[in-house]
């Protein structure tokens, strides 16, 4: 079960009520934190209660939260009252170790000297077991084992080989390090999950129950509806603004896609087509700005770098890649002679209709852009929805639509809080034991120094982790492991930590786990491997760009003006339209073979980094673009 599908018909009345209680508390709390720091409200009443709390006593209480919400939305089993006791027993645990660990004292040495107390050992191992069990239930037994074995790997290292071997450190050292420093469980990835990641949630939750989402993909459709494959490049934009807000590529393509998919087929699309189609228009959503998901929250906080200048950075190859799927979209409306949407409501309507809903948007893009906080830009985001709905009568919504989005906020935030919990015990575990060095070596190795094998390295060890993991753990991992790697090669900080980010997202299209292209089989009621080939076809994107950024000064900074920026997206696009004549032997007209070879050819010269190679990839590739444009007129 889903916290989108709670509660279910079987669920007990006081379980719902309950949970709805928690969740909406939870979200209270998680908005009037930032607020009270900001405003700076002075003396309160039950100040250790209603203050600003520090980062070692907000994020127990965040996950402790989380934690018992998730026993009640994620129960052990459906109808079973024996069950129920066992959550309640989880749920009273968390909460006294949660106490315990909160009246923990970090200005006593005391624990480093003679270790932990027993009762401080237990709590910490009850709250380290039950976040793991809680990601087996949220998220999926692959993140549960990713963390178990990482923490085994601490604790009996010694016995592997000497190329993996690792001092084997004791069960009460491993709790201490993982719970009582705030390197571990209580780590940054929680730290981020807990602040602006909740907020954004939050925010996209408000979206939702105000009408605002809808608004935005009606507008999709109003602009783009009546062009050539109108509802596929509807799909596209809808997705890349929701897919953003929402977080999760798999939600946005079940939610975008269960009124996009349905429009794809009708217009003439097989269904493993629109399955694709959405579920890499959902995928994008992830990278593009100025939201971009949870992982940018969490790439901001590793670099240190400011999440505006990320935004810009992440908006050349961000467009470029929805213009290749735009572009891919577009060749096979042509390809199959597909019209575009009749009786589709008009744009400028649409707008009138729903224009108050594009200021809370400008907004946050302002406020991101101008480097302000990014927890209090969620929170500001949030009312300014709230807000904006009470403008026109026809959106404004009421008590109970309000305590619905604090409730789905809440609900959403659920997995993603307890998915970063573990990923800081993967990487508390890296830095106990130092595999990292380790690891970073073994890849400079295995790719002899060259950056693009290495670059193949990142990106297979980004497919097998994202077959289990969602993107944003994905990319924490593979952060901390591949990062110092790709930079000892030459990359930048940030370069490396994008394209990490970008390859993080390529499991939810790439087979034999390709989990959005899946779920968009599910709407569409197509067969799963053959919506992930298609998937795969659209977002190609997701490997190439990232080369290129490697290669070419794609990512605007303050060594690459924009007129770097410009150029190499220039020659990424030539590259992109070279694989699309290749992938779809059609572009204006049928491609014969042989002209797709030569495509080939000139996109391998396109990606050499070299100004003579590129030029001529570049001629190759106008050239093949003229001839196919003759061969359709």
């Amino acid at each position: 079960m889903s916290a989108q599908t709670f509660p279910r018909q079987d669920t007990p009345a006081y379980v719902s009520i309950l949970a709805t209680a928690v969740a909406v508390s939870l979200s209270l709390f998680q908005v009037w934190q930032p607020l009270v720091g900001f405003f700076s409200l002075g003396s309160l009443p039950f100040e250790n209660v209603l203050g600003q709390q520090p980062a070692t006593y907000f994020r127990p209480i965040h996950l402790a939260w989380i934690l018992v919400l998730g026993y009640m939305v994620y129960p052990m089993a459906k109808d079973s009252s024996p069950a129920r006791l066992f959550d309640l027993l989880a749920i009273l645990l968390v909460l006294w170790s949660s106490g315990r660990i909160l009246r923990f004292d970090y200005q006593s040495i005391e624990h480093l000297l003679n270790g932990l107390q027993s009762a401080d050992f237990a709590a910490g191992l009850v709250m380290i077991i039950a976040t793991l069990e809680m990601a087996r239930r949220s998220v999926g037994p692959v993140m549960m084992w990713v963390g178990l074995v990482f923490l085994l790997y601490a604790a009996f290292g010694n016995l592997l080989p000497d190329v993996l071997a690792t001092k084997g450190f004791t069960f009460e050292r491993i709790v201490r390090f993982q719970v009582f420093t705030g390197a571990g469980l209580f780590g940054a990835p929680l730290g981020i999950a807990a602040g602006a990641v909740f907020s954004f949630v939050l925010f996209g939750a408000f979206l939702q129950v105000t009408g605002a989402g809808k608004f935005l993909i009606d507008l999709s459709f109003a602009a783009a509806g009546r062009y050539r494959g109108g509802p596929a490049k509807a799909s596209v934009i809808a997705s890349a603004a929701m897919g953003s807000i929402s977080g999760s590529a798999i939600a946005n393509t079940v939610t975008t896609g269960s009124l996009t998919i349905p429009m794809m087929k009708k217009l003439g699309y097989k269904a493993e087509e629109a399955a694709g189609i959405e579920a890499a228009a959902s995928t994008g959503g992830q990278i593009m700005p100025p939201i971009m998901g949870a992982g940018a929250f969490v790439m901001a906080e590793f670099t240190k770098t400011s999440y505006g200048d990320i935004v810009w950075m992440a908006l050349a190859p961000a467009l470029l890649y929805f213009l290749s799927v735009l572009l891919y979209v577009h060749v096979l409306a042509v390809k199959n002679g597909f019209q575009g949407m009749q009786g589709h409501a008009g744009a400028w309507r649409v707008l009138l209709d729903g224009l108050h809903f594009l200021l809370p948007l400008v907004l946050i893009t302002a406020l991101l852009l101008w480097n302000y906080s990014p927890v209090l830009v969620g929170v500001a985001g949030s009312a300014a929805v709230l807000l904006a709905s009470l403008l026109r009568t026809h959106t404004r919504i009421g008590l109970r639509q309000l305590i619905e989005g604090l409730r789905q906020g809440a609900m959403l935030a659920v997995s993603i809080s307890v998915a970063c919990a573990v990923a800081g015990l993967v990487v508390g575990t890296i830095g106990q034991t130092g595999i990292g060095l380790q690891f970073t070596e073994s890849v400079v190795a295995l790719s002899g120094g060259q950056l693009w094998l290495a670059l193949v390295l990142v990106a297979i060890a980004a497919l097998v982790l994202g077959m289990g993991l969602p993107a944003t753990a994905a990319y924490i991992v593979l952060a901390v492991m591949t990062g110092p790697a790709l930079q000892e090669l030459g990359l930048a900080l940030i370069t490396a930590h994008m394209i990490i980010f970008w390859l993080a997202q390529s499991s939810n299209v790439t087979p034999p786990i390709a989990l959005a292209a899946f779920a968009g089989a599910g709407v569409a009621g197509a067969a799963p491997m053959q919506s992930a080939v298609e998937a795969v076809k659209l977002a190609s994107g997701l490997f190439i760009i990232p080369l290129m950024m490697a290669f070419s000064p794609l990512l605007l900074s303050g060594e690459n003006g924009w007129s770097g920026v410009l150029m190499s997206a220039l020659v990424t696009g030539l590259l992109m339209l070279m694989l699309s004549m290749v992938l779809q032997k059609f572009l204006f007209a049928p491609v014969s073979f042989l002209h797709r070879a030569m495509a080939l050819v000139a996109a391998g010269c396109l990606v050499y980094p070299s100004s003579a190679s590129r030029l001529v990839g570049g001629l190759l590739a106008i050239a093949l673009m003229f001839t196919n444009r003759q061969k359709a007129l």
